[in-house]
């Protein structure tokens, strides 16, 4: 989980950070006392939950606030406040949660259990995907995932486009030879292919984010960590990291997306 924390008074930002840390020691904390560098890292890295000191100088909460949900509508907003009085103005933005100071981590903890949108971490990723740019596989510590033919590859990355729906072989050709004839010698070919796909993921051990069986087959999405499922989710790093070109060696992928 990604949180970012905002207080334009050092030392409340920084019992603000201490006190989330102890109430979320395992997420990635980082915090501002300027609302316009924490919407511009919001913008540059993305952000799970956003907690924002409302009675700032300059920009307040509530106005950062508008701001980062331009920027991801299911951005998680908590704002933080001595003051009572601002509850209203909050609560029309549809934030998820509103503390009083002094902040406690029983405060904390609560609001977060709570989100309006929760944060579901995936403890299961077997693969890191890249669509953007030229599409790429990566093992979770970052090595590149070998496949023995390029074609195995193009399968598996139609798998993730596809986005969990279950395919056939003959789909499967239709997308990858779509001028060829769909023959006994092509199923054959793909039949291989797929087996040499599926060898490849069996060497990382991650042959489970393939849902295989019958005349059927799709990727189990909950096993990736996805560039492209984090953009259609309005992530606001994947957004960002998205420069017109999607799968670029493929030339069925770039039309496929445009109807995204």
């Amino acid at each position: 989980m990604k949180i970012l924390c905002v207080d334009d008074e050092p030392l409340m930002l920084q019992m603000l950070e201490m006190t989330i840390s102890e109430a979320k020691p395992d997420a990635e904390i980082e915090g501002f006392d300027e609302p316009e560098d924490l919407l511009e890292a919001a913008k540059k890295d993305g952000c799970d939950v956003a907690f924002l000191d409302i009675h700032m100088s300059g920009m307040t909460g509530v106005e950062l606030a508008k701001e980062l949900k331009a920027v991801n509508p299911k951005m998680n907003i908590i704002f933080v406040t001595g003051f009572s009085e601002y509850m209203g103005d909050a609560m029309q933005l549809r934030a998820s949660g509103y503390i009083m100071k002094p902040v406690t981590k029983e405060a904390v903890e609560e609001e977060l259990s709570v989100l309006r949108f929760p944060i579901v971490p995936k403890k299961n990723v077997l693969l890191r995907v890249q669509c953007f740019g030229n599409f790429d596989v990566f093992t979770p510590d970052g090595k590149p995932l070998h496949f023995d033919r390029s074609k195995s590859k193009e399968i598996f990355a139609y798998l993730v486009h596809r986005h969990g729906s279950s395919c056939t072989i003959k789909e499967i050709a239709a997308a990858l030879f779509e001028d060829e004839p769909y023959d006994k010698k092509q199923q054959g070919y793909l039949q291989q292919l797929t087996s040499s796909m599926m060898r490849a993921l069996k060497k990382v051990g991650a042959e489970g984010a393939v849902n295989k069986s019958y005349n059927s087959i799709s990727v189990n999405v909950d096993t990736l960590d996805c560039d492209y499922y984090r953009f259609a989710e309005l992530d606001a790093g994947a957004v960002n990291a998205y420069a017109n070109e999607y799968m670029s060696q493929y030339y069925w992928a770039d039309f496929l997306f445009n109807d995204f």
